[in-house]
């Protein structure tokens, strides 16, 4: 732990060779996590590399009062990796999908997303919202949380509430919900 404080001392003074060190003693883990969540060895590398182009310019921006070391490279890998698929997910369409159009595909996924609404609806106001941010809207919980104007862990209970009462209540049209996330 010394010498990571040291290291990062050196980091934060633009010690390029201090950012060599913290590289080989952490380039595994993050790597590790990185793929993980990508799986895709080239596009794990450049993140990595975009990870550690973020730590040498942000390293100011560290504190050890507010944490391990580790823990803030891996939330800047972390969100490297989904800012990464949110940007390749929904940007183009690369096959015409309507040549395996089936007939009855689409009306038994209209009701059960007409059942998945009147799910939704039923919930109480702040459980809809929270919903709705996250599954219809697209946002992080971070984000989303924000938009509420609740703290993180209040709105992460609405999100479980919310989904326990309709798995319990309606448990079809929580199959649907799901469905739409992948």
């Amino acid at each position: 732990m010394q010498d990571n404080a040291l290291l990062i001392k050196q980091l934060q003074a633009n010690d390029e060779r201090a950012l060599s060190k913290l590289y080989d003693n952490y380039s595994g883990a993050l790597y590790s996590v990185i793929l993980k969540m990508i799986k895709d060895e080239g596009i794990a590398q450049d993140l990595l590399q975009e990870t550690f182009i973020t730590i040498w310019d942000k390293s100011h921006q560290y504190s050890a009062e507010k944490g391990r070391f580790y823990t803030w490279a891996y939330r800047i890998a972390k969100n490297k990796v989904l800012n990464f698929i949110r940007k390749r997910d929904i940007l183009i369409q690369k096959e015409d999908l309507s040549v395996y159009r089936i007939e009855e595909e689409p009306v038994k996924f209209e009701n059960e997303f007409l059942k998945l609404k009147g799910a939704v609806s039923q919930l109480e106001e702040h459980h809809q919202k929270a919903i709705e941010l996250v599954y219809f809207n697209g946002l992080t919980h971070r984000e989303a949380h924000e938009e509420m104007e609740v703290p993180l862990g209040t709105f992460k209970s609405y999100i479980q509430q919310a989904l326990k009462k309709l798995k319990a209540n309606y448990g079809g049209a929580l199959t649907v919900l799901f469905m739409m996330l992948k």
